[in-house]
């Protein structure tokens, strides 16, 4: 009977120490018709272009972003609180259209490449690091829209943390973005 014990202690002792050997990576979650952009607190659906989710240790839900360059901003942000456990952004190579760009078609921020200083503006009217699963779609979108293809780990701080200066009419309303960070690659 001891030898029995002293062999599940020991069992249940090995398994312990073994740990969980799932990934602790939290999957991308739907982007419902309630989510709502992080900075803006705006809904997301109401804005054309990429998006992307932060998931952050001790978070249930993810922080939202209507626009991409917001979320890597975010990482590289030193002021951020928590530890990011995983960032997804949404695959325009799957994408239905611009203003569509899918509530499910999420890849690992880390695994996309992206097109960087296009002529197309995001969400929020800013430059937009656009993200695709595919190369070839992603050439595709420079042919029609210009831009560069990078890697995440290949943009520079200095395009996505630098401010963003809009253009105003007479009347004191934005017109369009004036990105001087797309002209530093």
């Amino acid at each position: 009977m001891k030898a029995r014990m002293l062999l599940v202690c020991c069992s249940l002792i090995m398994c312990a120490c073994r740990g969980d050997t799932s990934s602790d990576t939290p999957h991308p979650v739907s982007m419902t018709e309630d989510a709502l952009g992080h900075y803006c607190q705006m809904n997301l659906s109401e804005h054309p272009g990429p998006k992307a989710q932060v998931h952050l240790a001790g978070l249930a839900a993810p922080l939202f972003f209507a626009q991409v360059r917001d979320a890597i901003a975010y990482q590289r942000m030193p002021e951020q609180s928590h530890a990011i456990r995983a960032i997804y952004v949404s695959d325009m190579a799957k994408a239905d259209s611009w203003s569509k760009p899918g509530i499910d078609n999420w890849a690992p921020a880390e695994d996309a490449l992206y097109v960087v200083g296009s002529r197309v503006a995001g969400g929020m009217g800013a430059a937009e690091l656009i993200p695709f699963g595919d190369p070839a779609a992603a050439e595709k979108f420079i042919r029609a829209n210009g831009g560069t293809l990078l890697r995440l780990s290949q943009i520079p701080d200095t395009m996505i943390l630098a401010p963003v200066e809009m253009a105003v009419d007479k009347d004191g309303n934005f017109t369009a973005p004036i990105d001087n960070a797309n002209t530093q690659h």
